[in-house]
């Protein structure tokens, strides 16, 4: 039985591969350009703290023009953002981030590595930053994988030298990186990773300024630029028909959650560095200047290299196999280094080259994405050789409980086809991102396995050894089990193969308001993995609430099927927060978790297992009006929210906006940043503010500033100026500015109490300036900052109430803030008289 060599398992950490992505199908160019990074012996390292802070420009231009192994360290994988195509927030938007970050990695042909640190939301200077993130931990996180990738140089893209200036997350990257430096080289810091991996100490250190970092381009035209090295990151590839800047544009444009799709641009565009440590380089437009990244820098790599430039300035574009027998034969000169990390790598690309010279085509496909422990699935073998040369498949290895000796040879342009049975252990863990299996706490990950730290996807457990003869020379070239299919609609597609439970349970609401002592109904759907599922769910539940029955059965009969089981559910007689788990018991096991699909066409398809449970929420709430438009903006969960409390809500189409439209509402709320993103609504201000002067009542939630249409003279009836004041401290004291305004006394009595226990922050993007119409209603303010004033303004128009708000509702709601939900249900309640009133929504 064939073991798995130390060099795959040294690979993982600096593998770019991307699990279930379609595989890269190579042209000639493409190949000549592998060849070129090939015979590039240096590393570059960009460090920032979330996704989409890096830039692509510069990570392209290493990447493809300097031909450097270039990796992007991301501390945080952006779980503290927002999200503008979907309702993924959290450690669920974490997960979409990360298959962001390597969508673009993808693209602009760089890797990804992330730290332990969790994106808590804006942070205003880096002393809260590191002791959320317990900064110990994280630098241990950035040494760790500046050990591990040992890049020459390293790239800040923020400023250390300037905390409190921006982002306390961005401060705080460039500060654990000028520390770790240093660090990484001395083997008195963390000790005790060297048993794992092995000092390194960079060349240099850079910062990636501009003109910005200086306050104007003035400033900066006249600063001194002695440190400074500068390049041209617009330069045209005539290989890959595309310019650098397109690149970074495309690479840019995945991050489609952050709304960061854009146009490609062409032309001359320089970039700044400003050298923080080590040697300047005498070629300022070099980064590597004076850093020998030549094959000679390794142990036996002078004749490797003899051979590999050959390739390269003699590559044949009409027939790239002819280079076969020299790639081989490096190859082979390779296996003798001792140089461990560079065969590593050096291996892995010149495995690729051959893979692609040669047309070799293999592929490891299962015939469902998932399965569960104990089962027996089919894995579908394809090998095919493109070329004349002489290849023969000796072996098939699956994981490695399987060994097919084949000797079958793979002719030019036959394809061999095989099956072979997986047989998943019964002890198989389930697949989830590693870094959400233990519970973290506010800054930081949980992850009890070091060699994963760093890595940005879980490593998948079943893979398929191909053991080839390649003309005479034995290689072994490793494939993932994947999941190949296709759809009508959108042809061939990728997704990882899975491995998860006999079946898992779900409550759809994540938070369920009981806003009197009436007891609901609650629906569990429990969805079957495998066939004839049978077992029992059991709602587990706090004292105070009570279940109609302990447990129920189920039977399903397919695979993919659900089933939904009703709970009666009765909650205490006061006010009270408690979770709801539906707990699974089936084959000798209980499972707590739901299983999650994360489905974009930019991505390949996610599945994460979190745990099963919803929030339940006893309290006192009264509310006057009933019938509630919505105005969709960037994705929230408001509108689910206000249902939970007896509201009907309609989603209204900004298409179909006309006076006679809104009439029927007793309060119109647009989401968040719907200006910013619904463009349609610069055609239909004017219906909107006709119906607050009618006698309506409109609810605005924070906007962005400036990012909307030039056609909005305003998004409010009277001057309003939005800024970046924040409010970023959950526990931040409230002052109760105006305490006898109806909004805060009518239905419900909001005190200082109601402001306990909110999440990640007060609230954002608040207004700077306001007209005198407007009133403000609370003020509130960070530690050593003064009192913003503008979370919450309100003003009479007309017949009718405007309400400006930037409170983070769209978080609080969701996670069953009791105090949140009292307050907007008293600003839905302006202008009314009576609480429940009751009328019939007319179309």
């Amino acid at each position: 039985m064939r073991k798995i060599t130390k060099l795959f398992a040294l690979a993982l950490l600096l593998s770019n591969f991307t699990f279930a992505q379609a595989p890269k199908k190579s042209s000639s160019s493409d190949i000549y350009h592998a060849i070129e990074k090939l015979n590039f012996l240096g590393k570059a390292l960009y460090i920032a703290a979330h996704p989409d802070d890096e830039n692509t420009r510069l990570i392209s231009y290493l990447s493809n023009n300097v031909k450097a192994k270039t990796a992007y360290l991301s501390l945080t994988r952006g779980d503290g953002g927002q999200n503008l195509i979907g309702t993924e927030l959290s450690e669920l938007l974490g997960v979409l981030r990360t298959q962001e970050l390597l969508a673009a990695r993808n693209v602009d042909g760089g890797n990804q590595f992330f730290s332990r640190a969790k994106d808590f939301g804006y942070s205003k200077h880096p002393n809260e930053t590191l002791k959320i993130w317990d900064k110990d931990l994280v630098l241990s996180d950035v040494v760790w994988v500046i050990r591990n990738f040992k890049p020459d140089v390293i790239v800040n893209r923020f400023d250390h030298r300037s905390p409190g200036t921006t982002h306390g997350h961005h401060t705080s990257s460039a500060m654990l990186s000028f520390e770790a430096f240093d660090l990484a080289g001395n083997s008195a810091s963390y000790p005790d990773q060297l048993s794992k991996t092995s000092t390194w100490q960079p060349k240099r250190l850079f910062f990636n300024t501009s003109w910005w970092f200086y306050g104007s381009q003035e400033k900066f035209d006249e600063a001194d630029k002695t440190n400074l090295l500068n390049v041209d990151t617009g330069v045209y590839y005539p290989n890959l028909g595309l310019s650098n800047n397109e690149i970074a544009d495309m690479a840019r444009s995945q991050h489609l959650c952050q709304g960061f799709g854009r146009l490609t641009s062409r032309g001359s565009e320089t970039e700044y560095i400003e050298l923080l440590k080590g040697d300047l380089p005498k070629d300022k437009s070099d980064i590597f200047d004076g850093i020998n990244t030549t094959w000679t820098r390794i142990d036996g790599g002078k004749a490797i290299g003899a051979i590999l430039y050959q390739v390269e300035e003699n590559f044949n574009f009409k027939n790239p196999s002819i280079h076969l027998p020299e790639l081989l034969k490096a190859y082979k000169l390779l296996q003798n280094s001792k140089d461990l990390d560079w065969k590593v790598e050096k291996e892995k690309e010149l495995l690729a080259i051959i893979e692609a010279v040669t047309g070799l085509y293999l592929e490891a496909s299962a015939t469902s994405s998932f399965a569960v422990p104990g089962e027996v699935i089919d894995i579908a073998i394809e090998a095919i050789n493109r070329s004349d040369a002489n290849i023969q498949l000796q072996a098939l290895e699956l994981n490695p409980d399987e060994v097919v000796i084949e000797g079958a040879a793979l002719k030019n342009n036959i394809e061999y086809k095989n099956t072979l049975a997986l047989n998943i252990p019964a002890s198989a863990k389930y697949t989830n991102p590693y870094w959400l299996n233990e519970k973290g706490t506010l800054g930081t990950y949980t992850i009890k396995d070091q060699e994963l730290i760093g890595n940005p996807e879980t490593p998948r457990p079943f893979h398929v050894n191909f053991t080839l003869t390649i003309e005479g020379e034995t290689i072994v070239i490793k494939k993932p089990v994947v999941y190949r299919y296709s759809k009508p609609d959108k042809g061939e597609l990728y997704q990882p193969f899975e491995i998860v439970p006999s079946a898992t349970a779900a409550i759809k609401d994540k938070v369920l308001i009981f806003a009197d002592g009436t007891s609901k109904q609650i629906a569990v759907t429990v969805k079957a993995h495998k066939d004839n599922a049978i077992g029992e769910v059991m709602l587990q539940h706090a004292k105070g609430w009570k279940i109609n029955t302990p447990s129920l059965p189920f039977t399903i009969a397919k695979k993919n099927d659900e089933k939904t089981l009703i709970f009666t559910v009765t909650p205490p007689a006061t006010q009270d927060e408690s979770y709801l788990s539906p707990i699974v018991k089936i084959d000798g096991f209980e499972i707590s978790k739901e299983l999650i699909s994360i489905n974009y066409d930019h991505i390949p398809e996610q599945t994460v297992l979190m745990p099963a449970e919803t929030k339940v929420v006893r309290l006192d709430i009264k509310k006057a009006g009933q019938y509630i438009g919505y105005i969709v903006g960037a994705g929230d969960k408001v509108p689910e929210s206000l249902k939970q409390i007896g509201y009907t809500v309609q989603e209204i189409d900004p298409l179909s906006i006309s006076d006679a439209s809104l009439k029927k509402y007793d309060a119109i709320v647009l989401g968040i940043r719907a200006y910013n993103v619904v463009t349609e609504l610069k055609f239909k201000q004017k219906n909107l503010l006709d119906y607050v002067k009618n006698g309506g009542t409109m609810i605005v939630q924070y906007n962005t500033a400036g990012r909307w249409s030039d056609q909005f003279e305003n998004i409010a009836p009277f001057d309003l100026t939005l800024s970046r004041d924040r409010v970023t401290d959950e526990n931040a004291t409230v002052h109760i500015l105006d305490k006898k305004n109806s909004l805060l006394n009518f239905p419900n009595k909001i005190s200082d109490d109601d402001f306990n226990g909110w999440i990640q922050e007060r609230g954002l993007y608040f207004p700077s300036a306001w007209s005198k119409e407007f009133t403000a209603v609370l003020g509130m303010q960070d530690e050593g900052e003064t009192e913003k004033k503008g979370s919450l303004l309100i003003a009479p128009y007309g017949k009718g109430t405007y309400i400006y708000t930037g409170l983070s509702f769209f978080r609080e709601l969701p996670a069953g803030v009791t105090g949140a939900y009292k307050l907007f249900a008293n600003m839905l309640s302006v202008g009314k008289t009576t609480v429940s009133a009751d009328k019939k929504l007319k179309d």
